[in-house]
């Protein structure tokens, strides 16, 4: 995709102090690892931009403008905050940080005047809302931001290791790029399988199994196979386990010999950071030129 769009690749340290505001001992140590993932599994900095939210802080201002014309409804009617007071237990701890969430985001988009988003199925709620400000925007103050639209994968939404959900950290439910062959071992045989299959010779029901779900992804020419042998009886689960660990296992042992090398050279990631958030911040600010100009903020 590098290849084919101009690409930002952004990390938004402010989105994550939307929910973990009281666990940023290790934000620095976590931003890190976010670009070392990104070198490990190809990106290019030659080729993409990547950039820190906090860095450039015409996100903000963004934010704040976008904030003034987005009405109450859109936000408390988003699917993805009732699922987060629902699933994360923070009925009583939402701030407005958590529901304004959703312009935040849209802020970090429309400021690259980006036209295309890869997201993940549960992420297109939030950008409807984002075409819905841009739309406003616009109408009110005059043509400034395309309308983005969402770029899904066939993976469009990867299940957690529980079966139930989709992966997620916060869920503790993810397989994670530097998962050591023990760890993923041991999160692999921890997968929801079919629980009607007690035995191997037990006709199973691949349909809602995680594992299988993984073999979609990682070895779609198994599949067939599988399934037949699953639904005949004739593999059980503990195999099926087996198999897709040493299949991720061979697919992550070279991005975790290059993640090795990076950690090695901090300074060449931040450099990539500091780089690409200032080319970042060259664009934006440009764009809030604009922003500004249509809403007469410009001061003389």
């Amino acid at each position: 995709m590098q290849h084919e769009y101009e690409c930002t690749f952004g990390i938004a340290d402010w989105h994550m102090l939307t929910t973990g505001y009281q666990r940023i001992d290790d934000l620095q140590e976590n931003i890190f690892g976010v670009v070392v993932d990104w070198l490990s599994a190809g990106l290019d900095p030659e080729v993409a931009t990547f950039m820190v939210q906090s860095y450039v802080p015409q996100h903000a201002e963004l934010h704040l403008l976008l904030s003034m014309i987005t009405p109450l409804g859109w936000l408390e009617r988003c699917p993805t905050y009732k699922d987060w007071l629902r699933e994360l237990d923070l009925r009583d701890k939402a701030s407005y940080g958590l529901l304004g969430y959703p312009v935040l985001q849209a802020a970090d988009i429309i400021i690259y005047k980006a036209d295309t988003v890869p997201v993940g199925e549960d992420q297109l709620p939030h950008l409807e809302i984002t075409r819905e400000i841009v739309r406003r925007f616009n109408n009110l103050f005059g043509e400034v931001f395309p309308e983005p639209q969402g770029l899904v994968t066939k993976s469009a939404r990867v299940v957690g290791l529980d079966g139930q959900k989709k992966m997620s950290k916060s869920l503790n439910n993810a397989i994670f790029l530097s998962d050591d062959a023990k760890t993923l071992k041991q999160k692999v045989n921890s997968m929801f399988t079919d629980p009607q299959k007690i035995r191997k010779d037990d006709p199973g029901h691949p349909e809602g199994c995680a594992v299988f779900a993984f073999y979609k992804l990682y070895a779609p020419e198994e599949v067939g196979e599988l399934e037949r042998e699953c639904k005949a009886g004739k593999r059980g689960c503990v195999a099926c386990k087996q198999r897709l660990a040493k299949l991720l296992q061979a697919r992550l042992e070279p991005i975790q010999e290059k993640q090795r090398q990076l950690e090695s050279t901090p300074d060449y990631v931040w450099d990539i950071l500091r780089d690409g958030s200032a080319k970042a911040r060259e664009v934006a600010e440009a764009t809030m030129a604009e922003v500004r100009e249509k809403l007469n903020l410009v001061h003389k």
